[in-house]
């Protein structure tokens, strides 16, 4: 790959220090260029990208708005999306070798049912089909199936046809291990070293009452790397 990595990291107005971990984390790990944006909903919508209305049950603020990668990333290329609620430990290098351009879209295939109903900040847990699969998402932005996600696509259809990844035949659909989306409180610990991208998808270490979580002490390390490098 010669051109950056083009990575797309949904911003919540509500919980702005997870989105700047999870961008400090992963830019200080990675071995090859990369291009971090926010996906700020108010931004989308003042260039007429996002037209939706509000979604009283959306959890986040880039509920829909994540499938607007491709066409943000002009449908050329790779592209990943990921929630802000990740802490990047090891290098997004790593994920070139999955780079498959037989398929539209890879993600961990997760088969996940929350045990909870309601999320640590109050949000409802929806449980539904292929459930975080589209918490992180890596596109290959010239397959005709992603090509699909217009903008007009994206505002138009339902939550279900988009997170279920409708919009692409399953045998398009590629699958990363479980590290690349290693869920809290859901997934197992691996019995060496630590998965590569941790997803606090219950709620994160940013919350005082949420802290004593698996790799919720390497949350708060990486905060203050983060205040660190930035003093």
């Amino acid at each position: 790959m010669t051109e950056p990595l083009r990575i797309y990291i949904g911003w919540d107005k509500r919980e702005p220090i997870a989105y700047d971990v999870a961008k400090y984390s992963l830019e200080r790990r990675a071995s090859i260029p990369v291009e971090v944006h926010a996906i700020k909903l108010d931004d989308l919508r003042a260039k007429g990208l996002y037209t939706r209305d509000q979604d009283p049950l959306a959890s986040t603020e880039f509920t829909y708005s994540r499938f607007l990668t491709p066409a943000l990333a002009g449908y050329k290329g790779w592209a990943l999306f990921s929630d802000c609620d990740f802490l990047w430990l090891n290098d997004i290098g790593r994920i070139q070798k999955f780079m498959d351009p037989s398929k539209a879209v890879l993600c961990v295939q997760h088969d996940y049912t929350p045990k909870d109903t309601v999320k640590m900040d109050g949000a409802v847990q929806t449980n539904y089909p292929r459930k975080n699969w589209s918490s992180l998402m890596l596109f290959n932005c010239d397959h005709p199936s992603v090509k699909k996600l217009t903008p007009e696509l994206v505002n138009r259809e339902t939550g279900a046809y988009l997170h279920r990844m409708q919009w692409v035949d399953d045998n398009d659909i590629g699958s990363l291990p479980v590290e690349w989306n290693w869920l809290e409180g859901w997934n197992e610990k691996p019995a060496t070293g630590t998965p590569t991208a941790v997803h606090f998808t219950r709620g994160g270490p940013w919350f005082e009452n949420w802290q004593n979580v698996d790799y919720g002490d390497l949350w708060l390390k990486e905060k203050d790397e983060l205040a660190r490098a930035a003093a």
